[in-house]
């Protein structure tokens, strides 16, 4: 075998010892996500095969790479604290709740993140301090922003559209019609 066969195929095989030994490793970190709902399971269950559908696509698999660690208040405001806390003290890496159980939930830390997947008014809620500024560890999506976000849509039509358009536009909306 001449020297540079021999250099190329022991070049060859020490990149190679990196992935072979990558590919022993443990799969990686589990993932632990906390599901605290005010209703029961069996209310549930189509929101709850939706979620595990949308992890599956994301590349996470139950049992192998994300552990779901489910909460059930079955319609009883009063269990949420305790079941929040709960969550909080198995040291889930998230929780996603809803907008009843998010309170009960931010009370019982303000460090993990909390996951509202569809708020209803989240600043009336007490959920987040503004839309432009949430602060805390909630996030999520509104359905209802309340009266806070006009503005900001009015703003941006503004900005969206040229001037003259934008005057036009209000001469059109705002002038009387006539009576005829």
């Amino acid at each position: 075998m001449k020297r540079r066969e021999f250099i190329a195929l022991a070049g060859g095989a020490a990149a190679t010892w990196p992935l072979a030994a990558h590919a022993q490793q443990p799969a990686g970190r589990v993932y632990r996500v906390g599901y605290l709902s005010i209703g029961s399971e069996g209310q549930q269950l189509h929101l709850i095969k939706a979620f595990e559908a949308g992890l599956r696509s994301r590349g996470y698999r139950v049992g192998e790479n994300v552990v779901i660690e489910y909460r059930f208040a079955n319609g009883e405001m009063e269990r949420l604290p305790a079941l929040a806390a709960d969550l909080v003290r198995l040291g889930v890496d998230v929780i996603v709740t809803g907008n009843a159980s998010a309170v009960a939930t931010m009370q019982a830390t303000a460090t993990i993140p909390i996951v509202v997947p569809n708020s209803a008014d989240p600043v009336s809620a007490g959920l987040v301090a503004s839309l432009a500024r949430p602060g805390g560890n909630v996030t999520g999506f509104a359905q209802d922003t309340g009266g806070e976000i006009n503005g900001k849509r009015l703003e941006l039509l503004k900005e969206t559209l040229p001037c003259c358009v934008w005057a036009f536009f209000l001469i059109r909306t705002l002038r009387p019609t006539r009576a005829g």
